[in-house]
């Protein structure tokens, strides 16, 4: 039977929203609740998700590992159909997904949370087609011998979500791991589950029980029992760096292979031919204000040549003037509210070590953007002018919407400062002579480059990180093949007479 969309109301009217394992709508072994509360407006609770721990762990991955063999047994063709079906799915409840983490995550609809769901039946749907890509080759060995390769899926895949994007980032591993033949458990993060939970039951429709399994609970009790149990044959981790080293020391130590999307502090050089009004809009884009900050990818780090420094400087705080600060689920909203308290209160401290430097220009605080009725944890757009490379403003994941501008004057000296940093995830260059653009890409430290544009990245290309950003790829064909399937090598020996 086909699930039929609910509006934002019906959905949290549901109050106690499930676990699902093999197939089934399941609560904690423990019988706890964790409060899922809305960024936007304060002590408000927007249902609850079961505390799932150890014994939930093991059971999802015991559902995981009884459906693994007859689905890794299908055809990559009917793998494919069912991956198709979820995508269409998740079209046809896009906007219903979309209100929904709008609420869960305080992203603003128009321009987070509808982008965010097209991209998962995008994602879904881009891995059912390369489903059919899982091959082996054929290796020239003469007469008398046949060496073939066969890529099989690694087993169960133990995921672990974000709270930042996270339909986006399950649309980078479910469908990668499942098309594969792999069955997956994923963990939600406890700040934004919701959306999430919705994925798994539009997904239980089309594929077998236990094929995708979604738990609830804190990262220290269910996700650390996730990448401790012996029975996950992979671990995929999106997150922090701190929390990626412990996932891949523990993991490490029963030798399961591990892919890790950490964080960043990425770099954004402007060259003096690219001021202009698209490198301005460029930037915006690229430091993710509309995400408010919270994300790994944003140029938080701009550099501006010396000679356009006043005038880029100016055009980027203009048009964050122009940014709307309020309501998620309002449509003329640019920058929803921040995860959670915890969240907003670190921002808030390096916002205020910022604010007390004599050293430094506050371009633009972001407390005056943010409209006096709101209840919510928000923060406008702040840039703080004339900074120093060295500075921990300037090299530490500040996660929100907090840009330090950074001058330069020597191609070499910006480059240096560029890479001095222990993370390597993104670099956006502004640069209209392509020659020193397509150089600078190649000697920046970072996984994903964009040149003259701020977003840009499309389905199908592999996206991971460099240094402290991770190891692992994913988000494409290479990226699939690469995380969630492993090489066994069979060689024959034929003719032989009877």
């Amino acid at each position: 039977m086909t699930v039929a969309p609910l509006t934002l109301e019906a959905l949290l009217a549901r109050g106690d929203v499930g676990m699902h394992v093999g197939g089934r709508t399941v609560e904690a072994a423990s019988g706890e609740w964790i409060e899922v509360f809305s960024p936007s407006r304060t002590g408000t609770t927007l249902g609850r998700v079961p505390r799932g721990g150890a014994v939930d762990v093991d059971a999802a991955v015991t559902s995981a590992r009884a459906a693994l063999p007859s689905w890794r047994a299908l055809p990559a063709a009917a793998r494919q159909q069912a991956l198709l079906a979820i995508s269409a799915s998740i079209s046809a409840h896009a906007e219903e997904l979309a209100l929904l983490t709008a609420a869960d995550t305080g992203n603003a609809l128009r321009t987070q949370a509808r982008p965010e769901s097209q991209t998962l039946a995008n994602l879904f749907r881009y891995f059912a087609g390369v489903a059919t890509e899982v091959k082996g080759v054929v290796l020239p060995a003469g007469d008398g011998q046949l060496q073939y390769s066969i890529r099989q899926p690694l087993g169960v895949v133990g995921a672990i979500l974000p709270w930042n994007s996270p339909l986006m980032i399950a649309g980078m591993k479910i469908p990668a791991a499942i098309a594969a033949g792999n069955t997956i458990v994923v963990k939600a993060a406890e700040d934004a589950p919701l959306t999430v939970l919705r994925l798994a039951e539009l997904c239980a429709e089309h594929l077998p029980p236990g094929v995708v399994n979604v738990l609830t609970g804190y990262g220290t009790e269910c996700g650390a029992a996730l990448v401790a149990h012996p029975g996950v044959d992979k671990v995929s981790f999106t997150g922090s760096t701190a929390v990626g080293r412990t996932v891949g020391e523990t993991a490490g130590g029963r030798l399961a292979p591990v892919s890790l999307e950490l964080g960043g502090k990425s770099p954004s050089i402007v060259w003096p031919d690219a001021a202009g009004p698209d490198t301005v809009e460029g930037i915006v884009t690229a430091m993710r204000f509309t995400r408010q900050g919270q994300s790994c990818t944003a140029g938080s780090r701009l550099f501006l040549h010396e000679d356009i420094y006043d005038e880029v400087l100016d055009g980027v705080v203009g048009r964050l003037r122009q940014l709307v600060v309020g309501d998620p689920l309002a449509e003329a909203t640019d920058m929803g509210a921040l995860i959670n308290r915890k969240q907003f209160d670190r921002v808030c401290d390096y916002v205020a070590e910022g604010r007390a430097r004599s050293d430094i220009t506050v371009a633009l605080d972001g407390q005056e953007q943010v409209p006096g009725d709101l209840e919510g944890l928000y923060l406008g757009p702040t840039v703080f002018s004339r900074a120093d490379n060295t500075w921990r403003l300037a090299r530490e994941e500040i996660f929100g919407p907090v840009m330090v501008v950074i001058p330069w004057r020597e191609e070499a000296e910006v480059l240096a400062m560029a890479n001095d940093s222990h993370y390597g995830l993104a670099a956006y260059l502004w640069c209209h002579d392509l020659d020193r653009a397509l150089g600078a890409a190649a000697k920046v430290d970072s996984g994903w480059v964009q040149v003259n544009q701020g977003g840009g990245q499309l389905v199908g290309q592999s996206y991971g990180g460099m240094k402290g950003s991770g190891i692992g790829r994913e988000f494409s064909l290479e990226g699939m093949l690469e995380s969630f399937t492993q090489i066994k090598q069979v060689n024959v020996k034929i003719g032989v007479p009877a």
